[in-house]
């Protein structure tokens, strides 16, 4: 960038190759935002069915052994923020516990 140049404030940069780049990225990354935010809610509507499914036929409100495959699945896949990521998406399909 060039002295005293300001840089594009969407993109962080005035080299118009990187700039286009930036913005070819972002959209993608906007349609992947989307698509996760669809299948979060699918998700989330998914496991609610389940539990309400469970708790009508007489079982437990959760399973605590299913919950703990899920997080190691998505710590081996992810590390400690899947971990994380796991919990949001558990808490997402059954509420606060």
């Amino acid at each position: 960038m060039e002295s005293g140049e300001p840089a594009d404030a969407r993109t962080g940069t005035v080299e118009p190759t990187a700039a286009a780049r930036i913005v070819q990225i972002r959209e993608r990354i906007d349609e992947i935002d989307h698509a996760l935010i669809t299948l979060w809610q699918e998700r989330a509507a998914l496991s609610r069915e389940v539990g309400a499914t469970r708790m009508a036929s007489g079982g437990t409100r959760l399973v605590l052994s299913r919950e703990r495959d899920i997080l190691e699945r998505f710590r081996l896949a992810l590390g400690t923020d899947g971990t994380q990521l796991a919990l949001l998406l558990l808490r997402a399909g059954r509420g606060p516990l």
